[in-house]
């Protein structure tokens, strides 16, 4: 009797990743060597070129305008292909994990077989240890935290081809990661039990009107929560709506539709729910200094027209979605029977919940300066030690990708500026907002409303509507807005092969046209 082999051949599939690599490398050279006259600078300080620097400030056709500047710098396309190219990844990533997981699973049933019928196999079939490399290395590129690290990879090879690997350093170097390291810590310090327990009891003065029901603590979080982003910045508003939302509605496996449509309203509702305030929201921030916006004038201009959107956008989901919400609450009731008599938890003694409150205050106060808000964040992890016994799990992994992919794009944005400041000189006042919703949803707003400040002679109706369309437009896509990723690490377990960017931008576009009309009109 022939025995049988059953081998993973993982040795071949390092080859071939190796092998695609090295393709990948010889590709990006043999485009620079060929297609482009090649150009060496110096310095990075003559990488990013600032607009006026191509002395086409009078030339009226765009297309025209956009040719020039990558004739005079060719790196220009390579950047703005590579970048395009990272965003398109980010609309395949759950099709990455989805052929992960039936690699996970075509590996589990050979292990189980290996076991059942005693054949030879590369490794112990009994380690748990033994996973597949190949799943493994879909699940690395199916993290949408990931993809613009992935991406930085050809970037920085393009970047040493083209100038030299002295400028690829320098220009990285010089990028300003102070706002991915602030989403790092005070999405750390937002998500620890005191700070959301403190955030439901407020909350539910508001909820207990609903009868406390799973459509209350919906139309609660997805209303009020995002106004939290006008005073202790967005990033730690979704951090807390999305734990207040996995407590009170996706643990109870709401259909997947509505789970979509839910996720749809944060995004929208956080990006446009800085707008009452001009120190918090990053699209705001970038612009109140340079045009003088204080927040009185956000307020009336912006706060209360966004509010009044963010209210007719959750009423429309929750008229559409109302007999969803009885399922999830019986749902709930059943849940609630069943663990009747689970033990409770030691409550959080007021003194530690006011600590952690005055922490989060301080951690937004010195936003724009590192050493502050990290030196009080080391505080923060001896305190959080000290009083282990009154606090839940630290969530690390969840902010860290947060912080990296917002680093990633922050290497990314800064090699853009040369197109995206041409298109928006370029438009008029009528288009400028659906202008600024689209260059949204394929950038960070808050890069956007930065670009328009280096443009001259933007009249008031132009810097509304620009902003306007920023903050409007903040919900298409992950990285639309700076705490969109923070929301999607946080929820993605709660869909099947993750948060699909497709079914997230339809979710958010219904909301973003509604808020875009009131911003617009009234």
């Amino acid at each position: 009797m022939t025995v049988k082999t059953l081998i993973p051949h993982k040795k071949k599939r390092r080859t071939s990743w190796l092998l695609f690599i090295l393709l990948l490398v010889g590709a990006s050279v043999f485009i620079g060597q060929h297609l482009f006259a090649i150009t060496h600078y110096s310095s990075a300080k003559e990488l990013v070129l600032s607009a006026s620097s191509y002395g086409d400030e009078a030339e009226s056709n765009l297309w025209t305008q956009l040719v020039h500047r990558i004739k005079f710098q060719p790196f220009n396309l390579v950047a703005m292909i590579l970048f395009f190219g990272a965003i398109m990844h980010t609309f395949f990533t759950h099709k990455f994990r989805h052929i992960a997981h039936k690699l996970e699973e075509k590996h589990r049933l050979r292990r189980e077989n290996a076991l059942n019928h005693g054949l030879r196999y590369e490794f112990d079939p009994s380690l748990e240890s033994d996973r597949s490399f190949s799943a493994e290395i879909m699940h690395f590129l199916g993290e949408v935290e990931a993809v613009f690290f992935i991406w930085l990879i050809p970037v920085i090879i393009a970047l040493t081809y083209f100038f030299d690997w002295h400028t690829a350093v320098e220009y990285v170097q010089g990028r300003d990661f102070t706002e991915p390291m602030f989403v790092v810590v005070i999405m750390t310090i937002a998500a620890t039990r005191p700070i959301v327990n403190f955030a439901e009891k407020c909350l539910t003065v508001i909820a207990r009107i609903g009868g406390l029901s799973p459509a209350a603590w919906w139309l609660t979080i997805l209303s009020l929560g995002p106004l939290l982003g006008s005073f202790i910045t967005e990033p730690a508003a979704m951090t807390l709506c999305c734990m207040l939302l996995i407590k009170q509605f996706y643990r109870y496996q709401p259909p997947s539709v509505l789970a979509y449509a839910t996720i749809g309203l944060l995004f929208t509702n956080v990006s446009v729910g800085g707008t009452l305030t001009h120190f918090a929201a990053p699209p705001v921030l970038m612009v109140s200094k340079v045009w003088h916006w204080d927040t009185l004038m956000m307020l009336k201009d912006f706060g209360w027209k966004a509010f009044t959107g963010i209210c007719l956008g959750n009423l429309l989901y929750f008229l559409i979605f109302r007999k969803q919400f009885h399922k999830i609450t019986k749902i709930k009731e059943e849940a609630e029977t069943q663990n009747s008599t689970a033990e409770t938890r030691r409550p959080v003694p007021p003194w530690i919940t006011i600590i952690h409150l005055i922490l989060l205050a301080w951690t937004v106060a010195m936003g724009h300066y590192p050493p502050m808000f990290i030196g009080s964040f080391v505080l923060f992890l001896a305190f959080y030690q000290a009083t282990a016994p009154h606090q839940s799990h630290l969530v690390l992994r969840a902010p860290v990708l947060v912080g990296c992919f917002l680093a990633g794009l922050v290497i990314h944005a800064g090699l853009q500026e040369w197109w995206i400041s041409a298109v928006l000189d370029k438009v008029n006042e009528s288009v400028l907002m659906f202008s600024a919703i689209v260059l949204t949803a394929f950038n960070d707003n808050a890069a956007i409303t930065y670009l328009t400040t280096l443009v001259p002679d933007f009249s008031e109706a132009m810097k509304h509507a620009v902003v306007a369309g920023a903050v409007a437009g903040g919900g298409l896509t992950v990285i639309a807005n700076a705490p969109n990723p923070a929301g999607y690490s946080l929820l993605h377990r709660y869909f099947k092969d993750g948060i699909s960017p497709q079914g997230l931008f339809m979710a958010a576009l219904t909301p973003t046209i509604i808020v875009s009309l009131c911003l617009a009109f009234l």
